[in-house]
């Protein structure tokens, strides 16, 4: 077993722990940045710090009850068709998957670690980003490259987009699949 990767069910558990934090009802990602087997970080999808979940603007942001075209609805209704639930994916929107992020206000978890790790002064550089996820989109692979880090494990090496596939393979940026 190559050094480190002992450690790699307690971090992908950790990353598993902290996703459960996530308000964004679209995807539970959670991650975990480390270094020398600490964690110095975590982050999880989900909106900013004081903004309210996506599913609760239906009751405050005419512009997306306006785009819905849902019209005037109750509190009921709310709460039987639309609390929990990620506007991208109520069916008056309209949209497939990958469509409609405009409505989305959710950062990504590992860019909320390396913002975490940032706000409280800890460097990055150098560190492992664990996800419990595929390879991430190419915005938060850019920052994880600008970020110093130079791993990340992955729980599978798929690509989210098209850039994300030539952005790693293009920089110094180790990836490595989690492996039980």
């Amino acid at each position: 077993m190559r050094r480190g990767m002992e450690w790699d069910p307690w971090f992908l558990e950790m990353c598993n722990t902290v996703a459960k934090k996530s308000q964004c009802h679209s995807r539970q990602i959670g991650t975990v940045l480390v270094r020398e087997k600490s964690i110095v970080s975590t982050g999880y999808n989900g909106p900013p710090r004081g903004v309210m979940p996506c599913d609760e603007r239906w009751l405050c942001d005419e512009k997306l009850v306006k785009a819905s075209g849902l019209g005037q609805f109750t509190k009921e209704f709310y709460k039987e068709h639309l609390e929990g639930k990620c506007p991208r994916y109520v069916p008056e929107m309209g949209f497939k998957s990958g469509e409609g992020l405009e409505w989305c206000v959710a950062g990504h978890a590992e860019r909320n670690s390396i913002i975490n790790a940032a706000r409280h002064g800890i460097e990055t550089n150098g560190t492992t980003l664990y996800m419990n996820c595929g390879i991430p989109c190419t915005p938060c692979l850019v920052e994880i490259i600008n970020a110093g880090i130079f791993e990340i494990v992955v729980t599978k090496f798929e690509f989210y987009d098209t850039s994300s596939e030539y952005t790693l393979k293009n920089s110094n940026l180790s990836a490595r699949l989690y492996q039980l």
